[in-house]
């Protein structure tokens, strides 16, 4: 009988812990699908600007579109190598129909903060997106100092009257001040190694239940 446990756990434990890397594998062919579908929309050609724009349906779409940038603008604390501590640009820009949507120019180092309020009629390549970058531990924006923490659309909006629409920049014409920063893919896909974890776990589960079997039936013996 306690042979017969000792088998069946054995198993049950190598069939959960395969079963769990086999969900790795289906995880990691999902995640490679999902960064492939959002690079290409990166990378495509660039489209009008949507008159509805969505996160749903429109996060990652390269768009252009000419507008006039306000000075208006934010700026939300960043690094950037070689550079070092710096800012992001985030400028109210006015389009076609009086509508008005959020440009992220790019960086600027601290000491040139005062100066990166660019105006004037531009015309604006990039890449639609909604950062998710706020949770609690957030502090709130010093608006004295016009300081941001982090790029939250719906409060940068608010704050500049506009769309909570960003678009990041990837060029503009005429070129500006601030460096462009353009979106990239920073999605992690680590399910390999996940799958590979649990692989291993029922490896040596598998090895585990063999030596206590033949251990015991060495003791029967």
């Amino acid at each position: 009988k306690h042979t017969i446990f000792f088998l069946l756990l054995g198993l049950a434990g190598c069939a959960v812990l395969v079963a769990l890397g086999l969900w790795q594998v289906q995880r990691l062919h999902w995640k490679a699908g999902v960064l492939a579908e959002i690079g290409a929309r990166i990378e495509a050609a660039p489209v009008g600007l949507p008159a509805q724009p969505r996160e749903a349906g429109h996060e990652y779409l390269a768009v252009t579109l000419q507008g006039s940038l306000t000075g208006e603008v934010l700026h939300v604390l960043t690094s950037h190598d070689p550079g070092g501590p710096g800012f992001r640009v985030i400028s109210a820009l006015e389009i076609t129909g009086g509508r008005r949507v959020m440009a992220d120019l790019g960086y600027v180092p601290e000491a040139a903060k005062q100066a990166a309020s660019d105006s004037g009629p531009v015309t604006i390549t990039g890449v639609l997106l909604w950062p998710d970058e706020t949770d609690s531990f957030t502090p709130s924006p010093n608006l004295e100092r016009n300081m941001w923490f982090a790029r939250d659309v719906p409060a940068m909006a608010a704050a500049l009257g506009t769309e909570p629409v960003l678009i990041v920049v990837r060029a503009t014409e005429p070129r500006l001040a601030p460096l462009p920063l353009p979106v990239t893919i920073d999605i992690p896909n680590d399910h390999l190694g996940y799958a590979i974890t649990w692989f291993s776990l029922a490896v040596v589960w598998g090895l585990m239940t063999v030596y206590a079997l033949s251990r015991k039936k060495r003791r029967i013996g």
